[in-house]
């Protein structure tokens, strides 16, 4: 404990220290120099600088063409690319703050949850999931800064399958097939990944970088070799088939943190006078002309004051897939039942929110090793490594993990129905578990209760025992949760009700993940290693016999652990489709200059994660809407 305390010091030391730094050269003007600005930009300020050098106040009734709504991947993407266009102005407005140094340091991903860039969101009590939660309320963590939630989240670039969005388009959503929009995604990529030079399905010169972590422990390398030796071959699950394993893509530059705002905003905000960013600014509602249906414009608060914005053009909810169908309601766009219920005239009457799907983990299994120093505890963190990281930008410390994720393995169940190149499952192999930061920052952001910490991993945590755990998700379930709204008042939150497990064959294909994990585990490379299943029973299926299959699924309800992925609130759709909420360009159903993007308009749970594709939408809503108005 006295060398976490040491290390935990050593760090706030440093951070107070930049923090004084970059204070003392504000007031003696010193931010004029060019070379100084690229050094505190090197050292993790460049955010911080950003938000300095161009303070931003509203101005009542100001006009745009263009109002972006929401600053995460999908709303910086959107910002960079209307702006660049010199005729237009571009306001882009966000709820939260800027990104500090935490933000840029990959491991500290699972401690960003417990900070203001997280609006904290929490489901209502599940019954069929979520029961090592308080009250059974799953934590449903969204981004609350410039950046949003490729702020806080694990970094992982995983685009999706081929069959994802030719499934889309044979719905109904010309445009969006694989070959539609692959371009998109190679064009938002910088990619430097080893061996994959020369892969005609990955770009090097777009704005965001994917990387491979250049810290890799013992056990991963491990992990790679048995899911090899247990059938799974190598992959590049962003090429030609996703089905096999590999060490994870991230969305890291030089071992930091690549979020939106630092790709797409932080490298042209100075080059571009026509574009103005507006932080700490909560939109309550978009502003509707009765009579034709029409957007005009937005009202929101800054600094405890209201302010409208006014758009010449468009404007475009890019607030993600709780806020933008939250938004859409609170001016009248909506279910007329919820909105009726709470007051709200109703302007049109469109399925928003009626649909909410999402990808249901299980936190499991863990497993124990014989290797020495390689989970990710905090007081394995050095000095050194903390020096290296933040003052000679090394990008092989501990410091690079991305919260201790080190590989994906996709793969097929038994049961699917799919075709056999589409998988239904997915492994992620992660360097530690609920004790690797002590129970400081994953518990407490999923919201697991203190028996389940205390009976689960608070032995491996003293022990300091080296060991791995195994995320098993699943990728097309067939359980369908809502959100709706409780009242009018704008600051209220949402109600989401993702209703985990209402199919209970979602079960069941997380328990064929759970068994192949551990068919994995028996490999030789993971033998070698001592890898074996910790036998401590979960919390509440004590009366099931260990790992058995009942044992499985009672686990699997309890340790329930959601990754970030909601899709489908505002679900794009032709006008035929009764469940859709936007059209294939993106526009609002029976509505005039109101658009719709960032995932909340993906159609059906992809077999990704969902950060690379709200960049994809980004770019490929900004070629809508430049084709429009040019």
């Amino acid at each position: 404990m006295f060398a976490n305390s040491v290390n935990r010091v050593s760090v706030i030391f440093i951070e107070m220290y930049h923090v004084a730094l970059l204070t003392t050269l504000l007031a003696v003007g010193s931010l004029a120099n060019p070379q100084l600005l690229e050094q505190l930009r090197q050292l993790g300020f460049a955010n911080l600088l950003e938000l300095a050098l161009h303070p931003n106040v509203p101005q009542h009734l100001a006009s745009y063409d263009f109002i972006v709504v929401g600053a995460g991947a999908a709303g910086c993407t959107l910002a960079a690319r209307l702006s660049e266009n010199p005729n237009w102005r571009v306001a882009l407005i966000e709820a939260g703050g800027v990104e500090s140094l935490a933000h840029l340091t990959p491991v500290l991903a699972g401690h960003l949850q417990l900070t203001a860039s997280n609006w904290n969101y929490k489901s209502v009590p599940q019954r069929l999931a979520c029961f090592g939660m308080h009250n059974r309320e799953c934590a449903l963590p969204r981004g609350k800064v410039l950046g949003g939630t490729s702020s806080i989240n694990y970094m992982i670039y995983n685009r999706g399958n081929r069959r994802d969005f030719d499934v889309w388009a044979e719905r109904g959503n010309r445009g969006w097939s694989y070959d539609d929009v692959l371009p998109y995604f190679l064009r938002s990529e910088s990619a430097q990944l080893q061996g994959l030079e020369q892969s005609p399905y990955h770009n090097h010169s777009g704005p965001l970088s994917v990387e491979d972590v250049r810290f890799r422990t013992q056990m991963v390398n491990a992990f790679v070799a048995a899911s090899v030796q247990a059938g799974h071959p190598r992959t590049d699950y962003n090429g030609q088939s996703q089905l096999g394993v590999s060490y994870v893509q991230a969305t890291t530059i030089n071992g930091r943190r690549h979020s939106a705002f630092s790709a797409y905003i932080r490298p042209i905000r100075n080059q571009r006078s026509n574009l103005h960013i507006f932080p700490f600014s909560r939109v309550h509602r978009v502003l509707i002309e009765d009579a034709t249906k029409s957007a005009y414009g937005i009202e929101f608060v800054y600094r405890k004051k209201k302010y409208v914005f006014k758009a010449r053009r468009e404007v475009i909810l890019s607030a993600g897939a709780f806020n933008s169908p939250q938004l859409l309601m609170l001016s009248g766009i909506g279910p007329e039942d919820n909105l009726k219920a709470i007051g709200i005239p109703l302007v049109q009457a469109l399925p928003v929110g009626k649909r909410l799907y999402d990808h249901m983990s299980h936190f499991g299994p863990t497993f124990v090793t014989n290797t020495t120093g390689q989970t990710l505890f905090p007081t394995r963190v050095s000095i050194p490594d903390t020096l290296s990281f933040l003052l000679a930008g090394n990008p092989a410390t501990r410091i690079s993990s991305i919260g201790g994720v080190e590989a994906l393995a996709f793969l097929k169940s038994p049961r699917s129905e799919l075709p056999k190149d589409w998988p239904d499952l997915e492994l992620i192999l992660v360097a530690g578990s609920l004790a690797s930061d002590e129970g400081t920052a994953l518990k407490q952001g999923a919201n697991f209760k203190d028996e389940v910490y205390e009976k689960l991993f608070r032995q491996l945590e003293r022990a300091q025992q080296d060991h791995f755990t195994i995320l098993v998700m699943q990728f097309h379930p067939k359980s369908v949760g809502r959100l709706w709204l409780r009242d009018a008042n704008p600051l209220s939150w949402p109600k989401i009700d993702p209703k985990y497990f209402i199919d209970p064959e979602d079960v069941e294909y997380l328990l064929d993940g759970i068994k192949e994990s551990i068919r994995i585990s028996k490999m030789p490379a993971l033998q070698a290693i001592g890898t074996r299943l910790l036998d401590i029973p979960v919390p509440g299926c004590e009366s099931h016999r260990f790992a058995s299959d009942d044992y499985w699924r009672c686990s699997i309800r309890t340790l329930s652990y959601t990754l970030h992925h909601q899709v489908a609130t505002c679900r794009m759709g032709p006008a035929s489709d009764t469940t859709a909420v936007v059209s294939p360009q993106l526009k609002v159903h029976g509505m005039r200059r109101l658009r719709v993007v960032d995932t909340s308009v993906i159609p059906l749970p992809p077999t990704a994660h969902t950060n690379a594709a709200a960049f994809m939408i980004g770019e490929k809503a900004a070629d809508l809407i430049r084709a429009e108005w040019n």
